[in-house]
């Protein structure tokens, strides 16, 4: 990577810190029909919520002045050549993968919604949350906050990049509210050739058409007629090979096929 490329990508990783405050400009409401669209809409930030972002990040961090320059004029067509450049380095080698990811976990959200309603998909969130019947409840988020609806709706963004735990949400309160979850990264993805290989065999087939339509462990064990542990198993193994997704609900811990496993099953 080149000098440029470096401090293009420098630029971003400030930007977007593995660990607290990251800048809700860069998350426009409008990314969700596509890169491009999401950079447009993100170019057309005013530079006066720029800069309160900026200085929301200055609190962690003394910023570049690459970031200071954001404000500036063309201090963003210069972010607009760092989004572009880091989606060629970073994005686009991985982009079937992580597009396979975001369905397989969208088809399971579907699929909670339409045979437990809202509380099973708000239950099955993540394991960072807690759905309470009135509020989404998120273990060891950073600083206290209480963000209120208000009438309107809730976005679930689900991403392939942030690592498990906690969901999180934007600090502005004023934007259209979001709650952003993290995802199975298998996602249907078959890239362990040992667990596969372990697939062969009628009880593994058994056990995913037994969640063909969500079932917990103890449900299988009782629709097979096998023990509990073994049941436990099969699925750890499935999963592994990217065929099944564990969603848990309150207390309990529903076992999905993926969009892979849902293939197979239908093939």
């Amino acid at each position: 990577m080149g000098g440029q490329d470096r401090a293009e990508v420098d630029l971003l990783l400030e930007l977007n810190p593995p660990v607290g405050y990251f800048p809700d400009f860069l998350t426009p409401a409008e990314g969700r029909t596509g890169f491009s669209a999401g950079v447009d809409a993100l170019l057309r930030t005013s530079r006066r919520l720029v800069r309160r972002d900026l200085d929301l990040l200055a609190r962690h961090a003394r910023p570049s002045p690459a970031a200071t320059d954001l404000v500036g004029a063309g201090g963003m067509s210069g972010l607009r050549r760092s989004l572009v450049r880091y989606r060629e380095v970073a994005l686009d080698p991985i982009w079937s993968r992580v597009r396979t990811a975001v369905e397989s976990d969208l088809v399971q959200r579907r699929r909670l919604l339409a045979h437990e309603g809202v509380d099973g998909l708000l239950a099955g969130l993540s394991a960072g949350a807690r759905w309470t019947g009135d509020a989404i409840e998120i273990e060891s988020y950073r600083g206290e906050r209480e963000l209120h609806l208000n009438g309107r709706g809730l976005t679930l963004v689900p991403s392939f990049f942030k690592a498990p735990g906690r969901p999180i949400t934007l600090v502005d309160e004023a934007l259209p509210p979001v709650l952003v979850y993290p995802i199975d990264r298998a996602g249907g993805e078959l890239g362990r050739p040992k667990a596969l290989s372990e697939l062969i065999g009628r009880t593994r087939a058994a056990v995913l058409e037994a969640i063909a339509h969500g079932s917990t462990t103890g449900e299988v064990a009782k629709k097979l007629a096998i023990s509990p542990a073994s049941a436990s198993q099969h699925l750890t193994v499935l999963r592994d090979s990217g065929l099944v997704m564990s969603v848990r609900e309150g207390n309990r811990v529903r076992h999905l096929p993926t969009v892979l496993g849902r293939s197979l099953l239908e093939a």
